[in-house]
């Protein structure tokens, strides 16, 4: 079973999504049940693959038993790992958060949020441009679906301009994968590198339009500066639920830029080395920027929740962009955090919003809520882990970039960003949580009904949070096993930096007879 240990994470969701859709409508609790079990088991999977590929080896399994590069491989890495450890701790937490009863505004969410994982896991698994895209179809239609759950003009909405954009996106990159399989004949990632690395100077500007149009499709998917306008709509509009396990969504495109170009497009690759060193840098950077303006502009918690999203990936793909072993290695730390702290607050929100009646998650002075001194001050953790302020996960990623940025010619301009976008990330969220706490009022000045927010028992409200709950601890754990885990993304980080090791494991993978 360990030979086909890199094969689960793909397959078990995608079976999953099969059995629940089978399963008869009215047997919810079975259905809950059955994926739930389906979460924690790729949770301890992607673990046990965490253990295995910990010490450097890199796990190749070729479908059907063909060889590479002319079959479909996937590949485990320290990097794919990672990201899949990642993304289901998040989807254990935001699932647990439906099964609260959102799950039960729509006909097939669970099997939906299964295919979900099967795209997310096997975006990161594939170690084929052309399958890259083929689970990029997959999310969008999983994605696309859990979005409009529960119905609504604003969810329908939010979903079309979603949709759209991503179409064109996934027309993009087939153009892309297209001019790279027509010029050099292959699209498995560890033969593409080879052979950008020597093509013939004819095709290097084939070869440089290729790349690029890749990587606009991996920043679409980022929602990098200018390609960002479709995520603030459907990130806030969305359910909670669906909207933390989005937080892992735009890691996808960071994850695939981070891949292909240190992979294909790196120091190695000739006349087209170091494609878009010149283009990540600043427009992470810029990302940044935009992401804390929308921020402070936001009227609403899950719509500042959104750019405070964007602003993340600005800052993350600020440190991939460094193209440095440290930088890198910061990003990886950073990337989780990001994205645990993100979710918890988008479940928060949901919290907050269902106890202040009419007025929702608006920034306006409300009613006094239930529960106001809990949800206060976990809204004050969160604020504090998302705008890294010590001691928390924020403090040290952030800490680690620009310690990362100290040897770098754009220091200034890294050093200047960060911290300021920092300082006006903590000012929007005190605004937010001033409006939705401190000017809290009684609900007959606020001409709301007294009666419509009806006390809740300690008893369901624990049951709510726990999940929030479960999302901070994995921030305070980032935290208490820093050394570790900085250890590990350090050499993580050098073994991207080292793609001969990634293209001898997958081309010289033996299959057996």
């Amino acid at each position: 079973m360990m030979d086909h240990i890199v094969i689960f994470p793909v397959l078990l969701p995608l079976l999953a999504g099969i059995i629940l859709l089978l399963l008869p409508r009215q047997q919810l609790l079975l259905r809950r049940a059955a994926s739930l079990a389906a979460v924690l088991t790729q949770l301890v999977i992607a673990c046990l693959l965490l253990n295995t590929v910990n010490s450097g080896d890199i796990l190749a399994y070729a479908l059907g038993n063909w060889s590479p590069p002319y079959g479909i491989v996937l590949v485990a890495d320290r990097l794919a790992v990672w990201m899949l450890v990642v993304t289901a701790l998040v989807a254990f937490c935001a699932l647990l958060y439906a099964l609260r009863g959102t799950d039960t505004m729509g006909a097939h969410f669970h099997a939906l949020f299964q295919l979900q994982l099967f795209g997310l896991n096997g975006a990161f698994l594939t170690g084929d441009l052309f399958n890259l895209f083929v689970f990029f179809e997959i999310l969008l239609l999983a994605s696309y679906s859990l979005l409009l759950h529960g119905g609504g003009r604003l969810k329908t909405k939010a979903g079309l301009h979603f949709v759209v954009i991503n179409l064109v996106g996934s027309t993009l990159f087939l153009f892309g994968v297209g001019t790279l399989y027509g010029l050099l004949g292959t699209l498995n990632m560890a033969d593409l590198a080879v052979k950008v690395a020597h093509a013939p100077a004819e095709d290097s500007a084939l070869i440089h339009v290729a790349g690029l149009l890749l990587f606009a499709v991996f920043a679409l998917k980022a929602a990098l500066l200018p390609l960002y306008l479709w995520l603030p709509a459907a990130y806030s509009y969305t359910t909670a639920t669906v909207a933390a396990l989005f937080a892992i969504m735009t890691k996808v495109g960071a994850y695939s830029i981070l891949r292909v170009y240190t992979l294909i497009f790196g120091s190695q690759a000739g006349s087209v080395a170091n494609l878009i060193e010149a283009w990540l840098l600043p427009l992470a950077l810029l990302t940044l920027i935009v992401g804390v303006l929308g921020t402070l502009a936001s009227a609403r918690l899950r719509q500042q929740i959104a750019y405070l999203v964007i602003a993340s990936i600005g800052t993350l793909l600020t440190a991939f962009g460094m193209n440095t072993e440290v930088g890198i290695a910061a990003g990886l730390y950073y990337l989780p955090h990001s994205t645990f702290a993100a979710a918890a607050l988008f479940l928060l929100a949901d919290c907050i919003a269902n106890r202040r009646d009419v007025m929702e998650d608006q920034f306006e002075p409300g009613p006094v809520i239930q529960q106001q001194r809990l949800l206060g001050a976990l809204f004050f953790i969160c604020a504090v882990l998302i705008a890294g302020l010590p001691p928390l996960s924020g403090f040290v990623g952030k800490f680690l970039i620009l310690n990362a940025a100290l040897s770098h010619s754009a220091l200034p301009w890294i050093m200047g960003v960060v911290l300021i976008t920092s300082l006006f990330t903590l000012m929007a969220l005190a605004r937010g949580g001033s409006m939705m706490f401190y000017r809290a009022q009684a609900p007959h000045i606020c001409r709301i009904d007294p009666n419509a927010d009806a006390p809740r028992s300690g008893l369901s409200v624990t049951a709510e949070l726990t999940p929030v709950f479960c999302l901070l601890a994995l921030c305070i754990a980032l935290v208490i096993w820093a050394g570790a885990i900085t250890e590990f993304t350090t050499v993580t980080a050098s073994q991207l930096l080292q793609p001969e090791l990634y293209i001898q494991s997958v081309l010289n993978l033996e299959v057996k007879p």
